[in-house]
């Protein structure tokens, strides 16, 4: 740390690589430097791909197959977590920490690269899905900055009454998607409704009849969100 604030207090452009197999408690970083690259463990070519993303010649496209926690003490932390039944109102009854936020520091899927993307026109389908069909989702995506860019498009779903309780948000689908500057694309998800099903108290696979919740975002906190039913 006596390192890091020494290369900060010269002004300069700074940016933090990690190499590391797991998440490291890094809440000081996003106030003090403008870039984080998490490089883990690549092996002998560390150096060769870190150097040619530094530089620019590769824009980055790899996304966070994770929660990052903001502490020790927020492990675990992960992004298909379970309902506590209790409100999310700012009172005393909510549930959370008294001196941290209970978010993730970086949501599972996140990542940044060298351009920015904006997401919308979601679609889902219009009618009730039979239990055995398939659910259509699509949504725009394009690319808002100046260089092109690859984007990881991510489909989350919230099946809100089930005879067990869901997930807030199950990752169904992604998608890799190359844009050039101001180009767009829309971009298709294919669901099998078996798929959205899960174990009633009899442990029995069912897909469960009513409204789903559905996001295409570029991570598991984010993103355009839409609803579909099925019957």
């Amino acid at each position: 740390m006596k390192l890091i604030d020494a290369v900060l207090a010269t002004k300069k452009p700074v940016v933090l690589v990690l190499e590391s197999g797991r998440p490291l408690d890094i809440s000081w970083a996003p106030e003090h430097v403008p870039a984080i690259i998490q490089a883990w463990y690549l092996g002998s070519q560390a150096g060769n791909a870190i150097a040619n993303v530094l530089v620019g010649e590769i824009s980055p496209s790899g996304r966070l197959p994770l929660s990052w926690p903001r502490s020790v003490g927020q492990i675990p932390n992960y992004y298909n977590h379970k309902n506590t039944g209790r409100p999310t109102a700012p009172d005393r009854w909510h549930t959370g920490y008294l001196d941290s936020s209970k978010e993730p520091l970086y949501p599972f899927g996140y990542g940044l690269t060298y351009t920015t993307f904006k997401y919308s026109n979601l679609k889902t389908e219009s009618s009730p899905v039979a239990a055995d069909g398939t659910v259509h989702v699509s949504a725009e995506i394009e690319n808002t900055g100046k260089r092109e860019g690859t984007e990881v498009v991510q489909l989350y779903v919230h099946d809100r009454v089930a005879p067990t309780s869901r997930p807030v948000r199950e990752l169904k689908g992604f998608q890799r998607i190359t844009l050039a500057p101001g180009e767009h694309r829309t971009v298709d998800f294919t669901v099998k409704a078996n798929d959205l099903g899960s174990y009633d108290p009899a442990m029995h696979w069912i897909v469960p009849s009513g409204t789903y919740d559905v996001w295409v975002a570029p991570d598991s906190a984010s993103g355009i969100q839409g609803t579909f039913a099925v019957q």
